[in-house]
This record gives structure tokens, C-alpha cells and sequence, in this order.
């Protein structure tokens, strides 16, 4: 058996000192944080809303092979439900036209290339409405490399009849039943004016207004929301807008980033400082399910369709381990105030600042553009693997699982923001070396377990541990990788357990684990009954 073949390798790991069996008699043994769950004490279904959404840069790069190729992967590994990007109404998806005569003309086969690949891996579009087709814009004002143009249509009774037919198309193309389950989301960030809208707030809610009542004809049971702004911003005002003025709305949006200044950097050149406030990201998602509960619709869904630590494509903590830790303290913290953290984004296939020259450049992406696996992969793949049932658990930074076949699955952090704070950026921080300094051990304690015998399986991410960037700093961090670099890199972070073993459980008997800690080290331990 696999398990028994490798005995001799988790020998020699023990040895070593990377992990230790405790004995509850040996006073020797002095855990600095003990987990401590009790199979039989349930807390309830796990709450999956991590999984719900995830992001992509925009439409068009959804039309690369390469693009598709990865999405599908992280499809399989981390089973996001729904995608989000940006673009779908920019002219490089061609689908707004006027004749010479100003009568419009609408060209969706571009959108159906996308949609149809995202509905054949069993992914949803979380539609963004946005940005402004030239010919039907008021203005000339665009936004990044490619040029999404940014400005109010010249004409809201065409813009409602494009998204009317736009609305229309989908129902007839992917059925009503199906669209029902759709998000549509009304244009992006709108208070970061005018970088991404050269409207006014009231010219944003006029906007809304005419979006709403298109899709809401095709459909009532259609679901729409917004204002998906920068910050958690305009959360009050556009439920009071909606409320007084009889608009209907299903959700609201809106965005956070984890950095102190700023929420725009279109070409990625500004500096970034990690924010040292501990509840940076999921204060904004608390103070805005407080909003939404005080507001004269309490009861609307709430989702964040983008999130990370740093609003630009030029930051390396979304290269480094210490991202994949950042990830799991903040959907923990959040807790069942949002439906859905959308994490901004898959892939680093990711175009708002131009084509990227180096393999790893602070990307956004829980992949490079190589598809090489970050440390941020493996939060989310091992947030998927937790089973079904969440059992009681006082410890804020793990979730222990089980699942319907007897399997138990642990997920377990340090989070140290060793950001040395405003004097260094970012940008030079997190492209050096940096070891982790250890935080003790960490003992996970499990009553009750069924009699049997399981496997157990730990996986680890941190420092030099799936730590791709750390890789390709060893190698010099080459401006172009080969073929055998890539898979080089590929190999030496690709998730494998650092630990196989078997293990005997006897009648109520207790299962316990001592762990070695470092910073920002994350575990992920299976124990799979035989």
C-alpha cells in the first residue's frame, strides 16, 4: 500500500524534527496553541462562500486557449461556482454597433464563445455591465491598456436596449432557469471618478436604474445589484436611492484591498505598505453586512466581487507565502457576512497594465502566467478540500471537517504581518528572501474518532514550502523561463503531502498531532479512514 511505502520517508521527516507525534504523558512536550474538536460536536454545514466567485482581468483574455486552460484547472482544484471580469461591452468584444443612420446594431458571438466554455466546465458568469461599447459612449475617456472607455452613454434609452437585448440573448441562448441562478452587476468601481467612471454618483444611479429596468423586463426573478465600488463605499446611499425612488435591487457589491493608500493604479507603478490594521479587508465586509442590516432592505445578499492585500498588478505578496496565510485570516474573519469574497483574480494571464514581461511581477493571480501554482492556489484548493460538517472550534485561525464517508480534514495558519511598516514599500519588502522565524509548536488534539485505521496526509505551505517564487528566486529569478524551469518550478511546488502515514485509532480513542510553526506557515491535514 502507498502508505506503507512510504513509512521509511516519513521516518527519516521525523528525525528531522519537522513534525512530532505527541504522547499526552510527556511533560516535555509544551505546545505554545492547542486545537482541540470534538468529533460527535457538530457546528453545522461548512460555509462555503469562499468558493462562490472568483475573479478574472477581462472578457477578451477569456478567449485565449491558455486562459481557458487554467481556469479549468483552478475550476477542478478549487471549484469556484461563479467568474467575474471586467469588459464584457468593450469594443475588442465587438458587441455594439451603429449604422450610418445611429440605428444600433448587436453582435454577441464573442460573448458566446466565452460564456458557452465557462458553462462547459460547470462555471457561472457573475456578469459585470461594463464598460461603454466607443459608439455609444458620451465621451472619449478610457482606462487601461486595452481602453475601456469609462464615460456615461450618450444615450441611457440605447444603453437600456442594449442590455435588454444583451439580457434577452442569454435567456434564449442558456435559458430562463439558468440566468435565474446569474448575477448582473452594474458597471465597476464608479467612486474612483473619473478613472473608471467620468460620471457624478446621481449619473451612476441613473445608470442603475436604466440596467435594472432592462433586465427586470426580460425577467423579474433576474437578479441585479451594485454599486461594486472601490473601498465599501456608497453601500447607504445606494440602497436609499433604490428604496425612495422604487428601483429594485438583489445584492449589493462592492470591493476591499488589504494596503493604506489608494485604490486605483491603472499601470502599476504605485508603491503599496500592507495596512498593519488587523482587520483590514473584513472590517469593510462587517461594517457593510452593519449597513445592509440597518438600512430599509436588510435582508440583501452581500458580495465583495473583489477582494486581495493589494489593489495593483505589481505586488509581490501576491507572489509570496505569505499570501496564502493573508487569504485564510481574512475569509475566517469575515464569517458568514458575506455571500460570496471574490478574490481578485485566477490568473495572472492579466492585462490592465499591458502584457507582463517576467514570470512572477506581483500578479494578481492564484497562478502565473505559466499556470505555475502560488502559494494563494493552495489556500483556496485546500479550503475546497475541507469536508461538508465544520465541528465546534474555539481556535480562530483553523477549521476542522468531516465528511459523509468519515474522512477528517484540518486546515490550520499562522498569520504575522512582518511588514516592517510605511519606511519600505511593498514592492521592495516582498521580493527578498524572507525566512520565517518559528512560533513554537502547534498541537492538534481530536476526540472521538471512530475506531479504525486512516491515513494521514499533511500538506504544507510557506516558506521554500510550495513557495514558487522562492524557487525562482534561487534560480536567479531569470527574466524568461525555459520549458525545463517551468516545470522545474511546476515540481517543486505542486502540493504533494510532506508527510504519509498510518494511523490506529482505538475505541473513543484520540487522535493528536504536534506541529512545528513558523510565520505564515499553513497545514493542511487529511486523515482518510481505511
Amino acid at each position: 500500500m502507498r502508505a506503507k511505502q512510504l513509512l521509511i520517508i516519513v521516518g527519516s521527516l521525523l528525525s528531522a524534527g519537522l513534525f512530532a507525534q505527541s504522547n499526552p504523558t510527556d511533560i516535555s512536550v509544551k505546545p505554545e496553541r492547542v486545537i482541540s474538536v470534538d468529533y460527535r460536536n457538530v457546528q453545522g454545514n461548512l460555509n462555503t462562500m469562499f468558493k462562490e466567485c472568483i475573479g478574472a482581468g477581462r472578457a477578451n483574455e477569456g478567449l485565449r486557449a491558455d486562459w481557458q486552460q487554467q481556469l479549468a484547472y483552478v475550476k477542478k482544484e478549487c471549484d469556484f461556482k461563479y467568474i467575474r471580469m471586467h469588459g464584457l461591452l468593450t469594443d475588442d468584444m465587438a458587441v455594439y454597433h451603429e449604422d450610418r443612420n445611429g440605428k444600433p446594431e448587436y453582435n454577441f458571438m464573442y460573448i458566446d464563445v466565452l460564456f458557452d466554455f465557462l458553462q462547459s466546465i460547470g462555471i457561472k458568469p457573475f456578469v459585470e455591465l461594463g464598460f461603454m461599447p466607443s459608439q455609444l459612449a458620451s465621451g472619449s475617456q478610457t482606462i487601461f491598456w486595452w481602453r475601456g472607455n469609462v464615460t456615461p452613454p450618450k444615450d441611457y434609452t440605447k444603453w437600456e436596449d442594449l442590455i435588454r437585448h444583451l439580457t434577452l440573448h442569454f435567456a434564449e441562448r442558456y435559458g430562463v432557469d439558468e440566468v435565474k441562478s446569474w448575477y448582473f452587476e452594474v458597471w465597476n468601481e464608479p467612486n474612483l471618478s473619473p478613472g473608471f467612471w467620468t460620471g457624478t454618483q446621481e449619473e451612476y444611479f441613473k445608470l442603475y436604474q436604466y440596467s435594472a429596468k432592462a433586465i427586470k423586463s426580460v425577467n423579474k426573478e433576474f437578479r441585479v445589484g451594485g454599486p461594486a465600488t472601490a473601498g465599501a463605499a456608497w453601500v447607504p446611499e445606494m440602497i436609499a436611492f433604490c428604496s425612495k425612488n422604487n428601483v429594485p435591487i438583489d445584492f449589493i457589491s462592492t470591493h476591499a484591498y488589504g494596503v493604506k493608500q489608494g485604490f486605483l493604479d491603472e499601470y502599476g507603478n504605485s508603491g503599496t505598505v500592507l495596512s498593519k490594521d488587523p482587520m483590514a479587508v473584513s472590517g469593510d465586509v462587517l461594517n457593510s453586512r452593519k449597513q445592509i442590516a440597518g438600512s430599509a432592505m436588510p435582508g440583501l445578499q452581500l458580495h465583495y466581487t473583489e477582494w486581495s492585500s493589494s489593489y495593483t498588478p505589481a505586488d509581490p505578496i501576491h507572489d509570496s507565502y505569505h499570501q496564502a496565510a493573508y487569504i485564510l485570516e481574512k475569509i475566517k474573519q469575515v464569517g458568514n457576512a458575506a455571500n460570496s469574497m471574490s478574490y481578485w483574480v485566477f490568473t495572472d494571464i492579466f492585462e490592465e497594465a499591458g502584457p507582463r514581461f517576467t514570470p512572477f511581477h506581483g500578479g494578481f493571480g492564484l497562478l502565473n502566467t505559466q499556470g505555475i501554482n502560488k502559494p494563494a492556489f493552495y489556500s483556496y484548493q485546500f479550503m475546497n478540500k475541507l469536508g461538508s460538517t465544520e465541528l465546534k472550534n474555539s481556535d480562530t485561525r483553523s477549521w476542522v471537517c468531516k465528511n459523509t464517508t468519515g474522512n477528517v480534514e484540518a486546515l490550520l495558519w499562522d498569520f504575522t504581518n512582518t511588514h516592517p511598516g510605511d519606511s519600505v514599500n511593498n514592492q521592495v519588502y516582498y521580493i527578498r528572501d524572507l525566512p520565517a522565524k518559528s512560533k513554537g509548536k502547534v498541537t492538534l488534539n481530536i476526540s472521538g474518532i471512530p475506531q479504525g485505521t486512516y491515513t494521514l496526509e499533511i500538506h504544507k505551505v510557506g516558506y521554500k514550502a510550495n513557495d514558487a517564487y522562492s524557487t525562482y528566486l534561487a534560480m536567479n529569478k531569470p527574466h524568461d523561463l525555459t520549458k525545463q524551469q517551468v516545470a522545474k518550478i511546476k515540481k517543486q511546488n505542486d502540493g504533494s503531502p510532506v508527510s504519509i502515514e498510518s494511523i490506529k485509532v482505538k475505541v473513543n480513542g484520540i487522535f493528536s498531532k504536534v506541529l512545528e510553526l513558523h510565520e505564515n506557515d499553513v497545514y493542511f491535514l487529511n486523515l482518510i479512514k481505511e
